[in-house]
């Protein structure tokens, strides 16, 4: 009778493994869904921290950060801003009167900022509002920046998990089973021929042939469940890889943003106090020779000067990080801005210009914008002069073919020590900073010229001529209206 209902060793075993494979899947799900909801946590921190780290700069700059607030794009509707002293106290609320608000300092996501210089919290109801939000705290020098999102539909759908890979496990679940089911099932037929053998042998009778033991494919089925996990680890890999260059792109983002914001600042200090002083010494009413007077309304003019070329240069960098869909492309021939160049040395001084040796063959004809085109060879020239202390540059066409071509620009100076030939093309970088300011150089001319270049599709390097001097060889793509807008 207890054999009658006794389970047999093949619904044993495929019981087993069915229990087996679908805890392991309960787990993956929900090691998963902690993983999705921190990585979609992580990222919306990382825009707020932004955002933070933009108001920060302002509101440590003393500059009117409300009309900043009001005038700038914020990354989410409804987004409540609060800036709290270090302290605790509330500053300034964009939503609610601040008079009305307690000390902060013990809401977590400020102790995080106060703590490691920034934390969020994902989900907590306001105690001035009622309203659950999404909360981000930055922390400065004097201030905290908070950004908090209500949670409403938008981000409850943004920060909803992708159940997808749900889907796909329990698809890959249900043919583990039937694997499982039929592994287990042949298996179990095997053992009851095993054991049909051995009950025949023990009783003498003679072996059937028929029954003989046959080779099993479980060897194959586990190579194909191997093969089945190394899958999905490879897909947590490949998941994780991803969620850290992501991270890694959003941090480069704010500390490119935050070096450029620095070396801006620090280049406006001195041609700014210099126009202070200058204006003050005139506007104070001493009397002043005319000469004097004449000296201090040049150097107004010759800062004023650097002031522009800085911003302009600046300006021009942005445009070509930030927005390079909105620069126009023309048909340009190279031959043309290189007269061009040379037209503009034959005007100069003939004891200050340098003589210009051109070997362009070919016509050269391209597709990009001739404001960048020209830079590059404006600002190459510029440098040339400036800095070289050579005679003669040389511009050779290396290489034209129908979809590139290469160039040469080299100089016949001292050159720069081999140890800074690496950083020539960094922002604000100068081999020798107090007669580059001299020169009234922004130090962002060949990194200016860098960006030009790959704007068009091409390469840049630099190293000392054989001789003396500076030879720079770079590349232009001829073909670049797929990746830009015309302007009218």
């Amino acid at each position: 009778m207890a054999s009658a209902i006794k389970i047999s060793y093949h619904k044993r075993l495929f019981l087993f493994l069915l229990i087996f494979s679908w805890t392991m899947v309960l787990c993956f799900i929900v090691f998963q869904y902690m993983r999705e909801k921190q990585y979609k946590s992580d990222f919306l921190n990382a825009q707020l921290q932004l955002y933070n780290s933009s108001l920060l700069e302002i509101v440590e700059e003393g500059l009117p950060f409300e009309t900043y607030i009001a005038t700038h794009e914020q990354p989410f509707p409804e987004l409540r801003i609060t800036i709290i002293a270090l302290s605790g106290a509330v500053v300034y609320d964009n939503m609610i009167p601040t008079d009305s608000l307690d000390n902060h300092r013990d809401r977590p996501e400020v102790a995080g900022a106060m703590k490691n210089g920034s934390g969020y919290y994902i989900e907590r109801q306001s105690s001035s509002d009622g309203r659950k939000y999404f909360y981000s705290a930055t922390k400065g020098d004097r201030v905290i920046v908070r950004t908090a999102i209500p949670f409403n539909d938008t981000l409850r759908e943004l920060l909803k998990t992708d159940w997808s890979f749900l889907v796909v496990m329990i698809a890959i679940s249900m043919i583990m089973s039937v694997i499982g089911y039929f592994a287990s099932k042949r298996l179990g037929e095997n053992i009851e021929r095993l054991n049909r053998f051995a009950a025949k042998a023990e009783k003498g009778e003679p072996f059937d042939e028929d029954e003989m033991f046959p080779n099993d494919e479980l060897g194959s089925i586990s190579n194909h469940i191997v093969r089945l996990y190394s899958q999905w680890q490879q897909t947590i890999v490949d998941r994780d890889v991803a969620h850290e260059a992501a991270m890694r792109e959003e941090e480069e983002k704010i500390r490119i943003k935050k070096d450029l914001t620095n070396n801006i600042n620090h280049e406006l200090k001195t041609p700014v106090a210099a126009l202070q002083v200058c204006l003050e010494t005139l506007l104070s009413g001493i009397k002043l020779s005319e000469e004097k007077r004449q000296e201090l309304i040049e150097r107004c003019y010759v800062n004023n000067n650097r002031l522009r070329r800085l911003l302009d240069d600046v300006s021009l960098i942005t445009r070509m990080e930030d927005g390079s869909q909105l620069i126009g492309i023309e048909d340009i021939v190279l031959n043309d801005i290189i007269n061009g160049i040379g037209n503009e040395l034959e005007l100069m001084p003939e004891e200050e210009r340098m003589a210009l040796h051109v070997d362009f063959k070919d016509r050269v004809e391209i597709e990009g914008n001739m404001s960048l085109i020209g830079s590059i060879f404006s600002n190459l020239t510029d440098n040339a002069m400036a800095y070289s202390g050579g005679k003669n540059i040389n511009i050779v066409l290396l290489e034209n073919d129908a979809d590139r071509c290469v160039i040469c620009f080299e100089d016949d100076g001292h050159g720069v020590e081999e140890s800074q030939l690496p950083h020539l093309f960094e922002r604000f970088y100068r081999v020798d900073k107090g007669r580059s300011r001299k020169k009234g150089g922004t130090g962002l001319g060949l990194a200016i010229v860098k960006h030009a270049v790959q704007f068009h599709g091409g390469t840049i390097s630099v190293n000392n001529r054989e001789g003396g001097g500076l030879r720079f060889v770079f590349s232009l793509k001829k073909h670049n209206k797929q990746n830009s807008l015309h302007l009218q």
